[in-house]
């Protein structure tokens, strides 16, 4: 007999906004139990999807699903870098940039079929200082943004709108110092996004040509820009078309060193977390395995 896939669900009760119990009463539906074997569990407290996720991988388990919003989806994947396991999605966030990046639905079922066909796929990943991240990273109005949102008592795209347009008409762009293949430019920039995905989430595409699998990182530099300029690259940024907005530059790189004048906040996949005036970004090339839609 065929040794049977291992497959560890892992539960955020609270997180997202779909029903948890409807999509664990679906599993046996679409995963055929002669080919998979597979087990729920379910988080109890923050950090604990990412115990749960280095227990399942000392167990033997093939595929870690994470079931939840974008903090378990990216607690799960940080766990799973240079690891045997693979990640799988059911994306239950508001976000779901790296479900949406991977092509995998946004409905359980769906979701759920993509997993049942199995197609894993060894892909890559970014640090930022010693912060993994798989969509995207950077500084200025992101971090800033990530760090405002991680405040608000409500979630949701809604709640992100309303900061970023209350935030955005006060926020002062910073100058950078950035080195690429050993070459230094100084900008000054309203955002330095560094993207392994293609999108933040919700179909933003800040980098609309990131692959997770060549090796490297799309960096879009936003320059500052005018009251008036905003909705176009509003438009832009959700029809794939911001690189070719004149206040945009962008470039691929394996590393990039960034300076900039004091130390403050960055994000790697919305988290948002203070750190100094260099920041180190690099791509790690197939460091980590995901369940696709092939």
């Amino acid at each position: 007999m065929e040794k049977r896939t291992k497959i560890v669900f892992i539960v955020n009760p609270i997180s997202g906004t779909s029903d948890k119990k409807r999509i664990i009463d679906l599993i046996p539906e679409y995963l055929d139990s002669r080919r998979f074997d597979w087990t729920i569990c379910q988080t109890e407290y923050r950090g604990h999807a990412a115990v749960l996720t280095n227990q399942a991988c000392q167990d033997g388990a093939d595929v870690v699903v994470a079931v939840g919003g974008d903090g378990t989806v990216n607690e799960v994947a940080r766990s799973l870098i240079h690891s045997k396991t693979a990640l799988g999605i059911i994306p239950c966030g508001s976000g779901n940039g790296l479900a949406r990046h991977l092509h995998i639905p946004m409905k359980p079922k769906g979701a759920l079929k993509v997993l049942s066909d199995c197609h894993i796929k060894r892909l890559d990943f970014g640090m930022i200082d010693q912060n993994p991240f798989f969509c995207t990273c950077g500084v200025g109005f992101d971090a800033y943004i990530s760090a405002c949102f991680a405040k608000s008592k409500h979630r949701g795209l809604f709640t992100y709108i309303k900061d970023t347009l209350k935030e955005g008409l006060k926020y002062k762009s910073d100058t950078y110092e950035i080195t690429v293949d050993g070459e230094r430019h100084v900008y000054k920039a309203f955002v330095i996004a560094c993207a392994n995905a293609s999108q933040y989430g919700n179909d933003a595409y800040i980098a609309p040509h990131a692959r997770m699998s060549d090796g490297l990182m799309d960096v879009t530099l936003m320059r500052p820009f005018t009251l008036l300029g905003a909705p176009k690259i509003a438009f832009q940024l959700f029809n794939k078309t911001l690189t070719s907005n004149s206040h945009i530059l962008t470039f691929r790189c394996r590393h990039l060193h960034i300076k900039r004048s004091a130390p403050g906040v960055i994000h790697f996949d919305g988290d948002p977390k203070e750190a100094g005036e260099d920041l180190d970004v690099r791509i790690v090339p197939q460091g980590i395995s995901m369940v696709v839609n092939k």
